[in-house]
Protein backbone atom coordinates (compact mmCIF):
# COMPACT_ATOMS: atom_id res chain seq x y z
CA UNK A 1 0.00 0.00 0.00
CA UNK A 2 3.09 2.48 0.83
CA UNK A 3 4.31 1.48 -2.15
CA UNK A 4 1.53 2.46 -3.98
CA UNK A 5 1.11 5.57 -2.87
CA UNK A 6 4.32 6.87 -3.13
CA UNK A 7 3.68 5.87 -6.62
CA UNK A 8 1.05 8.13 -7.17
CA UNK A 9 2.79 11.23 -5.71
CA UNK A 10 5.43 10.77 -7.83
CA UNK A 11 2.95 10.77 -10.77
CA UNK A 12 1.19 13.65 -9.83
CA UNK A 13 4.77 15.36 -9.60
CA UNK A 14 4.70 17.95 -13.02
CA UNK A 15 7.00 17.22 -15.49
CA UNK A 16 9.86 19.23 -14.98
CA UNK A 17 11.93 18.43 -18.19
CA UNK A 18 10.05 21.39 -20.11
CA UNK A 19 11.56 24.11 -16.86
CA UNK A 20 15.31 23.15 -17.45
CA UNK A 21 15.01 22.67 -21.36
CA UNK A 22 13.61 26.52 -21.09
CA UNK A 23 16.58 27.49 -18.48
CA UNK A 24 19.11 25.92 -20.98
CA UNK A 25 17.61 27.70 -24.27
CA UNK A 26 17.35 31.36 -22.69
CA UNK A 27 20.90 31.36 -20.58
CA UNK A 28 22.52 29.20 -24.24
CA UNK A 29 20.76 32.01 -26.03
CA UNK A 30 22.08 34.91 -24.58
CA UNK A 31 25.91 33.48 -24.39
CA UNK A 32 25.73 32.22 -27.56
CA UNK A 33 24.71 35.96 -28.92
CA UNK A 34 27.73 37.01 -27.46
CA UNK A 35 29.78 34.16 -28.83
CA UNK A 36 28.64 34.70 -32.23
CA UNK A 37 29.72 38.32 -32.31
CA UNK A 38 25.48 39.93 -32.32
CA UNK A 39 26.28 41.32 -28.99
CA UNK A 40 29.55 42.81 -28.30
CA UNK A 41 31.67 41.09 -25.75
CA UNK A 42 31.78 43.75 -22.87
CA UNK A 43 28.08 42.55 -22.90
CA UNK A 44 28.74 39.40 -21.68
CA UNK A 45 27.93 40.15 -17.57
CA UNK A 46 24.34 40.43 -18.89
CA UNK A 47 24.56 36.29 -18.99
CA UNK A 48 25.45 36.35 -15.57
CA UNK A 49 22.34 37.01 -13.87
CA UNK A 50 20.29 34.27 -15.97
CA UNK A 51 23.31 31.85 -15.70
CA UNK A 52 23.00 32.03 -11.94
CA UNK A 53 19.39 32.41 -11.34
CA UNK A 54 17.97 30.54 -14.27
CA UNK A 55 20.83 28.28 -16.58
CA UNK A 56 22.12 27.30 -13.15
CA UNK A 57 19.34 27.41 -10.05
CA UNK A 58 16.07 26.74 -12.17
CA UNK A 59 17.70 23.91 -14.14
CA UNK A 60 19.08 21.87 -10.97
CA UNK A 61 16.09 22.15 -9.46
CA UNK A 62 14.73 20.26 -12.33
CA UNK A 63 16.97 17.99 -12.37
CA UNK A 64 16.41 17.39 -8.61
CA UNK A 65 12.27 16.82 -9.67
CA UNK A 66 13.96 14.08 -12.14
CA UNK A 67 15.43 11.92 -9.24
CA UNK A 68 12.10 12.46 -7.81
CA UNK A 69 10.65 11.35 -11.03
CA UNK A 70 12.92 8.29 -10.80
CA UNK A 71 14.32 9.69 -14.70
CA UNK A 72 17.98 8.94 -14.34
CA UNK A 73 18.86 10.45 -17.65
CA UNK A 74 16.94 13.78 -16.85
CA UNK A 75 18.51 14.13 -13.47
CA UNK A 76 21.60 13.82 -14.85
CA UNK A 77 21.33 16.26 -17.37
CA UNK A 78 19.51 18.77 -16.00
CA UNK A 79 21.90 18.67 -12.82
CA UNK A 80 24.64 18.42 -14.67
CA UNK A 81 24.21 21.34 -16.95
CA UNK A 82 22.62 23.50 -14.36
CA UNK A 83 25.86 23.02 -11.89
CA UNK A 84 27.69 24.06 -16.10
CA UNK A 85 25.91 27.54 -15.38
CA UNK A 86 26.24 28.19 -12.05
CA UNK A 87 29.91 27.21 -12.62
CA UNK A 88 30.73 29.36 -15.43
CA UNK A 89 29.35 32.40 -13.28
CA UNK A 90 31.17 31.60 -10.67
CA UNK A 91 34.42 31.23 -12.96
CA UNK A 92 33.88 34.31 -14.38
CA UNK A 93 32.34 36.51 -11.60
CA UNK A 94 34.82 35.51 -8.79
CA UNK A 95 37.90 32.98 -10.50
CA UNK A 96 38.69 34.50 -13.99
CA UNK A 97 40.78 36.84 -12.35
CA UNK A 98 42.92 35.13 -10.63
CA UNK A 99 44.26 33.38 -13.99
CA UNK A 100 47.17 34.93 -15.51
CA UNK A 101 46.12 36.38 -18.92
CA UNK A 102 48.29 34.45 -20.91
CA UNK A 103 46.62 30.49 -19.67
CA UNK A 104 42.65 32.38 -20.11
CA UNK A 105 42.63 30.34 -23.44
CA UNK A 106 43.84 27.34 -22.05
CA UNK A 107 41.80 27.20 -18.74
CA UNK A 108 38.45 27.98 -20.64
CA UNK A 109 39.57 25.89 -23.64
CA UNK A 110 39.78 22.72 -21.62
CA UNK A 111 36.71 23.63 -19.35
CA UNK A 112 34.99 23.44 -22.78
CA UNK A 113 36.40 20.47 -23.97
CA UNK A 114 35.75 18.54 -20.52
CA UNK A 115 31.88 19.27 -20.87
CA UNK A 116 32.13 18.27 -24.64
CA UNK A 117 33.43 14.74 -23.38
CA UNK A 118 30.12 14.42 -21.30
CA UNK A 119 28.19 15.75 -23.81
CA UNK A 120 29.32 12.73 -26.14
CA UNK A 121 29.01 10.60 -23.28
CA UNK A 122 25.30 11.79 -22.67
CA UNK A 123 24.94 11.72 -26.34
CA UNK A 124 25.18 7.84 -26.66
CA UNK A 125 22.14 7.78 -23.87
CA UNK A 126 19.81 10.36 -25.96
CA UNK A 127 20.23 8.08 -29.10
CA UNK A 128 17.42 5.89 -27.24
CA UNK A 129 15.26 9.12 -26.31
CA UNK A 130 13.50 10.88 -29.23
CA UNK A 131 14.94 12.68 -32.67
CA UNK A 132 15.13 15.97 -31.53
CA UNK A 133 16.64 16.08 -27.84
CA UNK A 134 19.47 13.50 -29.97
CA UNK A 135 19.91 16.16 -32.43
CA UNK A 136 20.07 18.97 -29.23
CA UNK A 137 22.88 16.52 -27.80
CA UNK A 138 25.04 16.46 -31.58
CA UNK A 139 24.80 20.06 -32.03
CA UNK A 140 25.29 20.96 -28.52
CA UNK A 141 29.04 18.70 -29.00
CA UNK A 142 29.53 20.59 -31.68
CA UNK A 143 29.16 23.80 -29.64
CA UNK A 144 31.41 22.76 -27.21
CA UNK A 145 34.11 21.58 -29.28
CA UNK A 146 34.07 24.86 -31.15
CA UNK A 147 34.51 27.26 -28.30
CA UNK A 148 36.67 24.77 -26.33
CA UNK A 149 39.05 24.84 -29.75
CA UNK A 150 38.52 28.67 -30.34
CA UNK A 151 39.21 29.35 -26.81
CA UNK A 152 42.66 27.01 -26.81
CA UNK A 153 43.77 28.46 -30.67
CA UNK A 154 42.55 31.92 -29.67
CA UNK A 155 40.76 31.79 -32.93
CA UNK A 156 37.55 33.92 -33.78
CA UNK A 157 36.20 32.24 -36.51
CA UNK A 158 36.09 29.12 -34.06
CA UNK A 159 34.20 30.66 -31.40
CA UNK A 160 31.94 33.09 -33.59
CA UNK A 161 31.18 29.35 -35.35
CA UNK A 162 30.69 27.99 -31.63
CA UNK A 163 28.48 30.94 -31.61
CA UNK A 164 26.49 29.94 -34.39
CA UNK A 165 26.01 26.58 -33.33
CA UNK A 166 25.05 27.92 -29.60
CA UNK A 167 22.21 29.87 -31.35
CA UNK A 168 20.83 26.58 -32.98
CA UNK A 169 21.20 24.56 -29.12
CA UNK A 170 19.01 27.23 -27.68
CA UNK A 171 16.49 26.96 -30.68
CA UNK A 172 16.55 23.37 -30.49
CA UNK A 173 15.94 23.21 -26.59
CA UNK A 174 13.13 25.95 -27.03
CA UNK A 175 11.38 23.82 -29.19
CA UNK A 176 11.31 20.62 -26.88
CA UNK A 177 10.70 22.98 -24.04
CA UNK A 178 7.23 24.13 -26.13
CA UNK A 179 6.86 20.71 -27.12
CA UNK A 180 6.12 19.48 -23.80
CA UNK A 181 3.99 22.31 -22.46
CA UNK A 182 1.97 22.11 -25.55
CA UNK A 183 1.54 18.46 -24.85
CA UNK A 184 0.14 18.84 -21.26
CA UNK A 185 -2.14 22.10 -22.04
CA UNK A 186 -3.47 20.57 -25.11
CA UNK A 187 -3.85 16.62 -23.38
CA UNK A 188 -1.76 14.94 -26.37
CA UNK A 189 1.17 15.90 -28.38
CA UNK A 190 1.49 18.85 -30.81
CA UNK A 191 5.04 19.43 -32.14
CA UNK A 192 5.98 16.16 -33.99
CA UNK A 193 9.59 14.50 -31.90
CA UNK A 194 9.50 11.15 -33.26
CA UNK A 195 10.68 8.55 -30.29
CA UNK A 196 14.14 6.54 -30.82
CA UNK A 197 13.09 3.79 -28.15
CA UNK A 198 12.03 1.54 -31.14
CA UNK A 199 14.71 1.69 -33.90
Amino acid sequence: MSRELASEQVRMIADPAPLGLAAFALTTFLLSLVNAGVMPKDTEPVVLGVALAFGGIAQLLAGMWEFRKGNVFGATVFSSYGAFWLSFWAYVAFYAKDVPTEHHGVAAGWYLIGWAIFTSLMLIAALRTTAVLAALFVVLDVTFVLLGLGALFASSGLTIAGGGFGLLTAALAWYLCVAGVIAWTFGKPILPNPSLSRL
